[in-house]
């Protein structure tokens, strides 16, 4: 059984709050967690792989944690197919799957075992079972899958920073930095890379473009006085959300002067000309005007102390693991929330609530052609 931070009089009022719904037909006790991934190796590298990582090692706080591989075997890690084989469908463990593009397959595999979908990016267009539990990473995940599956369990946790950039970023005025603008090449807009930067570097200011792997992010960070970030582009061209936006965080943990494109998640977090500001915003010259400014007086463009620790707070791993730990308190209350149960709640197909819709607005002109008056007949 998870048991709850006992850190303050909310969570233990949280507590008893559990222990009263908690019946004994219904309650179930997780042994072990199982996060799934791809593979660990040097082709999954990416966010999304570190942020899985992340995640079994926060859950490694609270219960059992494994990572489990299901494309790419390893060694150090087990291999789905091979535990399905010998696990038993009801073996007490919660599976979590992340992938996008895997989980349909991912479900297919896990029928019938308790499940637990962390959704970051939205618009994979593919639809859940009913029943399987959603823990979005943002309020904009969170509310496409509470309109595409209104009936499953919803929760919301966001993904964490790293403590590296807690214990050191730079959030002072005191650094030398001597990187006057961050672009990093994945998911910026070919506007920033064709002609801000080359704009920047032509008034003299040095541009890093940072891609590829970089052993020391935080140190790179806290050399750089601006960081750009433009994401809305890619993702469009990639079909799908930005999950959560964990970049333009990480910068402002370091002190850095963020410009950004405000699409999706990252609207969560960040709000203009606070804590940070729009890229692309309505013309070049006003950009590049913008920018020189953040870059000549860096002190004068951070966003307010008070508001960026508040983010930092919100998103470090000591809060989310109150969260999990809360989260995973709900999961063992014992909703029926898998697809073994009968009691499932269903939504309507979007297709059968607009043909009742057009017949119901059918069934009024109906009306109104018999009656066309309104009267009301008389007993």
């Amino acid at each position: 059984m998870v048991s709850l931070p006992a850190d303050s009089v909310q969570e233990a009022r949280r507590q008893r709050l559990l222990k009263s719904l908690r019946t004994s037909d219904q309650s179930i006790s997780f042994q072990r967690i199982r996060v799934l991934v791809p593979g660990t190796g040097a082709r999954f590298r990416c966010g999304g792989l570190s942020v899985a990582l992340q995640t079994a090692r926060i859950f490694g706080s609270l219960l059992t944690t494994e990572v489990v591989t299901y494309r790419e075997r390893q060694e150090n890690h087990p291999y789905l197919d091979d535990l399905l084989e010998i696990m038993p469908k009801d073996d007490d463990s919660l599976w979590l799957v992340s992938w996008g593009f895997d989980v349909p397959q991912l479900l297919r595999k896990l029928h019938l075992r308790s499940v637990l979908y962390q959704a970051h990016s939205s618009g994979y267009r593919f639809d859940l079972p009913p029943g399987i539990p959603i823990v979005a990473v943002s309020r904009n995940t969170l509310g496409y899958w509470a309109d595409k599956t209104p009936r499953n369990p919803v929760f919301l946790v966001p993904n964490a920073l790293e403590p590296q950039w807690l214990e050191r970023g730079d959030r002072s005025n005191l650094r030398e930095r001597p990187i006057d603008v961050l672009v990093q090449l994945r998911k910026s807009s070919p506007y920033v890379l064709n002609k801000l930067v080359p704009a920047l570097q032509a008034n003299g200011f040095r541009v890093e473009v940072q891609h590829g792997w970089v052993d020391d992010l935080v140190g790179l960070f806290n050399s750089s006085k601006v960081y750009i970030y433009d994401s809305a582009e890619y993702w469009k061209g990639v079909g799908v959300s930005e999950g959560f936006g964990l970049p333009p965080i990480e910068a402002l943990a370091s002190g850095c002067v963020v410009f950004t494109s405000f699409n999706h998640a990252l609207a969560d977090l960040l709000t203009p000309d606070q804590t940070a500001y729009q890229i692309g915003c309505g013309s070049f010259d006003y950009d590049l005007h913008r920018i020189k400014l953040a870059i000549r007086s860096p002190q004068d463009w951070r966003a307010p102390k008070t508001q960026v620790d508040e983010i930092i707070t919100l998103v470090s791993e000591e809060s989310l693991r109150s969260r999990w730990a809360s989260l995973l308190h709900n999961l063992e209350i014992g909703f029926p929330f898998w697809e073994n149960s009968n009691e499932l709640l269903i939504s309507s197909s979007g297709i059968i609530l607009k043909i009742s819709r057009r017949l119901n607005k059918l069934k009024s002109k109906m009306r109104l052609l018999v009656n066309p008056l309104g009267l009301r007949r008389s007993v």
